[in-house]
């Protein structure tokens, strides 16, 4: 053995692999970082780094810095992405007892672009060839066709879930759609009326003037009898959310649509979103959905000016770092199955701080939590938060995505997801954005909608 860090990365033959990555999405215990059929899969784990607290970004960003400073690298790719990679997710809260991770895994395929590579990563001294990688390969995926390794992700529940706040007893609830034989949902934190009786509370602390915009989440749980199948929810989610980025991390899953920032070399992106419409509110309506969605969301001065506080908490965080930036004038309309939101992308080219640019992860600890997910100012909204929701949201809200030993990287923020606690159990989140003029069944009408992805793949709903 060896603790030299070495990675091999490979073209292989994209002919072969025509339903792109989710084609790989066989095993529970993937890691997954995928949209429109590219981005990375990886199997197995070599090494992982975990931490807590307000440091986490910056302790992980050094551990990263430091494996890959030495590694030996072969790379005939050359592409983000390639080389050593690792996968990650973190905790929402600086105060959660949620493990932040960085798992570096053994196996790596990646898309991006029609061209579609194999890494291997190890720390073992034999040789590292072509020939090895596919054969590593194949023995993942023959593992999944077997059926072994396809509960590890329920197996690893325990870690994944580690600290998290257990959930008061809940009643069971009442979905808006039938749920499947056999199913059955119990709220989490709080019960319905007790999530909008936080919203009211919310309400009235921002008309005291404390605060803008505060975000609040909840919980239900999820009982599957027949078992989650982990991997089968990451494809139905890769194929029905293409808009989005299917993600998968230690039983962390699910399609968030929002980019927290995205870096390849010294270019920077975000995709920012606030202001969410049910698509089902259309039913009945006169005209073309867009044309609904466009006079009841782009034209809401509530839902406008929850996006512009968003969009001005990023740009605010990300300008000491670029040199220059530009943001759309006016938010777009983003189309998703399930919902519409107001989006806005954002682009800056990174400057050099204190001789360097900026890794992604240096990014992510001056960003998040941004006010799309939070609020603002930052500290008000996160203790109105602790006070009011009764929940360690652990890893949703959290980044979400990899970073490569060249400095690139996508981080999402965990939205759409959920956390695969056993065999037959997952615990859904989804939060909204509340403002002076919000309506607690509105809001609690919202989070059905935003569950709705997760339950659908889920098959529990439809």
């Amino acid at each position: 053995m060896t603790s030299t860090f070495r990675t091999l990365t490979v073209p292989l033959d994209g002919q072969k692999f025509a339903g792109g990555l989710p084609s790989f999405l066989v095993r529970d215990d993937v890691l997954c970082w995928t949209r429109r059929e590219a981005g990375l899969v990886g199997f197995g784990e070599i090494t992982r780094f975990t931490a807590t607290g307000p440091e986490r970004f910056l302790e992980a960003d050094i551990w990263w810095r430091h494996l890959v400073l030495e590694a030996e690298i072969l790379d005939s790719v050359e592409l983000p992405g390639t080389g050593p990679v690792a996968f990650g997710s973190f905790a929402f809260s600086k105060v959660s007892a949620h493990e932040s991770r960085l798992i570096v895994p053994e196996i790596v395929v990646g898309v991006r672009d029609g061209r579609v590579w194999l890494t291997q990563l190890t720390f073992d001294a034999g040789p590292l060839t072509e020939e090895g990688a596919l054969a590593a390969l194949d023995r993942w995926l023959v593992v999944s066709s077997t059926g072994e390794g396809t509960t590890a992700a329920a197996d690893s529940a325990r870690d994944v879930t580690s600290g998290a706040v257990p959930g008061r007893a809940g009643g069971a609830v009442v979905l808006p759609h039938p749920l499947a034989a056999g199913a059955t949902l119990h709220t989490g934190s709080l019960s319905e009326a007790d999530w909008m009786a936080a919203v009211e509370a919310g309400v009235a602390e921002i008309r005291t003037g404390a605060l803008e915009k505060l975000v609040l989440a909840r919980d239900v749980v999820a009982t599957v009898p027949s078992g989650v199948n982990a991997a089968q929810v990451l494809r139905e989610l890769a194929g029905r959310y293409r808009e989005c980025w299917t993600y998968g991390v230690d039983g962390l899953v699910g399609a968030t649509p929002e980019m927290l920032i995205q870096v390849e070399g010294r270019t920077a992106q975000a995709r920012v979103l606030a202001g969410t419409l049910d698509r089902r509110d259309a039913h009945g309506e006169d005209g073309l959905p867009m044309d609904y969605a466009t006079r009841v969301l782009a034209g809401s001065e509530k839902q406008r000016h929850e996006h512009e506080i968003a969009i001005q908490s990023l740009t605010s965080q990300l300008a000491p770092f670029s040199e220059a930036m530009n943001a759309h004038d006016e938010p777009f309309i983003l189309e998703l199955p399930n919902v519409w939101h107001l989006a806005s992308d954002v682009k800056a080219e990174l400057t050099e701080v204190e001789g360097h640019v900026p890794t992604c992860l240096a990014l992510i600890n001056a960003l998040h939590p941004t006010a799309a997910v939070c609020g603002t100012p930052t500290q008000v909204a996160g203790a109105l938060i602790r006070r009011l929701e009764h929940l360690d949201r652990g890893p949703y809200a959290g980044p979400v995505g990899w970073l490569d030993a060249a400095g690139n990287g996508e981080w999402g923020i965990a939205l759409r997801g959920a956390v695969i606690e056993s065999r037959d159990t997952v615990r859904l989140y989804a939060g909204c954005g509340i403002v002076d003029g919000s309506q607690p069944e509105a809001e609690l009408a919202e989070t059905w909608a935003k569950f709705r992805p997760m339950l659908e793949s889920l098959g529990i709903s439809s």
